[in-house]
């Protein structure tokens, strides 16, 4: 069985390359679903406690100023522990939990920002992302959606425009140019915002995929950090999409 490709950076086409498989590593060191999903587990723990943090200390002032330090640690410092992770998967037990706690940072700054505007919208998102997550483990572990090469090119080629899109869209913004229809709360923003969480969903499959794969094939240990690190970009990247179509959603009321 060949090894899946996803679109997600994290667990992408090479990610297992150079590692030894099956017969070459003892049981006891090789990957499990049951030491990923707890890896996973922890990962999210280690967002929600700095989360929990950045929005305590917003509330008290409600002064965003007071958490830009945060915000500006977690979002630089959190790429720079996503490429170290890529590019050391070995690391992953360190740097990954790492990687969480300052995604933790710029969640728990932005939530509590947007909650303050649209009370009751971060638990919401937070309810939506975890649904979708049992969701679509649901539909891949029951069969309903099937991995098959052209799931995998659609939402990967789905995926890539996506992403071309924010970053022109970062790049025009500092020439004075702003796509407003597609950040208000125009139908057309909202059906844009519904793509992208729909598109963001179907990534969780095609890691879910990857993550059975690793364990057939019989890698490392250290790769259920690994690919709980790869879930957990997945995961960020969902709830932000969700936050942000549920405030464009509110923004018509």
């Amino acid at each position: 069985m060949p090894l899946i490709k996803t679109s997600n950076p994290a667990l992408g086409q090479n990610t297992f390359s150079n590692l030894q498989y099956g017969g070459t590593i003892d049981a006891a060191a090789r990957m499990t679903l049951n030491g990923t999903i707890h890896k996973t587990g922890i990962l999210l723990l280690c967002a929600l406690a700095t989360a929990a943090w950045t929005w305590s200390s917003f509330l008290q002032t409600r002064n965003p100023a007071d958490i830009a330090g945060r915000l500006m640690l977690g979002a630089f410092g959190g790429l720079i522990f996503a490429f170290v992770t890529a590019f050391k998967k070995e690391w992953a037990p360190v740097t990954a939990p790492i990687y969480a706690a300052l995604e933790g940072l710029v969640l728990g700054g932005l939530s509590a920002m947007v909650d303050l505007r649209y009370p009751g919208i971060a638990i919401q998102a937070v309810a939506l992302t975890f649904g979708t997550l049992f969701v679509m483990l649901f539909l891949y572990r029951t069969g309903i959606i099937k991995v098959t090469r052209n799931f995998m090119i659609g939402v990967v080629a789905a995926t890539g425009g996506i992403m071309l899109f924010y970053v022109a869209e970062m790049l025009l913004g500092f020439f004075g140019i702003h796509f407003i229809s597609m950040n208000n709360g125009s139908p057309l923003s909202i059906l844009f915002s519904l793509f992208v969480v729909g598109i963001a969903a179907l990534n969780l499959v095609l890691d879910f995929n990857f993550v059975e794969q690793g364990v057939t094939y019989g890698v490392p240990k250290y790769m259920e950090w690994y690919a709980a690190f790869g879930i957990m970009v997945t995961l960020v990247w969902l709830y932000i999409e969700i936050l942000n179509l549920l405030s464009k959603m509110n923004s018509r009321r």
